[in-house]
């Protein structure tokens, strides 16, 4: 097994957690949640964001609004929901959880 392989996988399983995070505080053009996740390595395409975008939004945890754009068409801005928030944060608890479970078993090597 190629370690690429397993580093996609990984990433994968907190590609919607990372995006929620980049959308946190602030409403987002997708080209912009694309650069935040790639400033972070966490390499994405549009064609990888824009299902898991339309699956947040189907499930009531991002709203969009479309803007006015002086370089083009109107722009659709993402942003979080109140349970979006809410969703966000048990994430987060589920994430330091994870962490800590990693941790605990990586230190305790035999």
């Amino acid at each position: 097994m190629k370690i690429e392989n397993t580093k996609a996988q990984m990433r994968k399983g907190v590609l919607e957690y990372c995006i929620l995070l980049v959308l946190d505080g602030k409403p987002l053009y997708a080209s912009d949640i694309i650069k935040g996740l790639k400033e972070a390595k966490m390499i994405v395409v549009e064609g990888t964001l824009y299902p898991l975008l339309t699956r947040l939004k189907n499930t009531g945890f991002l709203a969009y609004r479309w803007e006015e754009s002086t370089q083009g068409p109107p722009r659709k801005y993402y942003e979080l929901t109140d349970s979006g928030r809410k969703f966000l944060s048990e994430l987060e608890e589920s994430w330091t959880e994870l962490v800590d479970a990693v941790e605990q078993v990586r230190t305790k090597k035999a």
